[in-house]
């Protein structure tokens, strides 16, 4: 539950990976549950951050501002939603992200 909760504290001061990223460090070798939501999450930060760029750089040609506030409710609703089923003891799956870190 702190990856996910941890990347939106974090995204206001730093990137969002680093919540995650501590998270894994620390407590992903005693627990494969916190391990793949750690994981989980910092592969959809990965993604927010590489979109967010890519996003910032559309508002050259108008697109990105609408698609920078669209993400951003996406981004905002995924990770509730993740928070939410890790405090259950659910796994989940961000939609739409490329998982680089295993």
């Amino acid at each position: 539950m702190a990856a996910h909760v941890g990347s939106i504290v974090t995204a206001w001061f730093a990137l969002g990976l680093i919540a995650p990223l501590v998270v894994l460090l620390l407590r992903g070798a005693a627990s494969p549950f916190v391990r793949r939501h750690a994981v989980e999450s910092l592969n959809f930060q990965i993604n927010a951050f590489v979109l967010t760029i890519v996003f910032a750089l559309l508002m050259f040609v108008l697109v990105g501002f609408i698609l920078l506030p669209v993400y951003g409710v996406f981004y905002l609703v995924c990770v509730v939603i993740a928070t939410v089923r890790a405090s259950n003891g659910e796994e989940y799956r961000y939609p739409l992200t490329v998982r680089l870190v295993s």
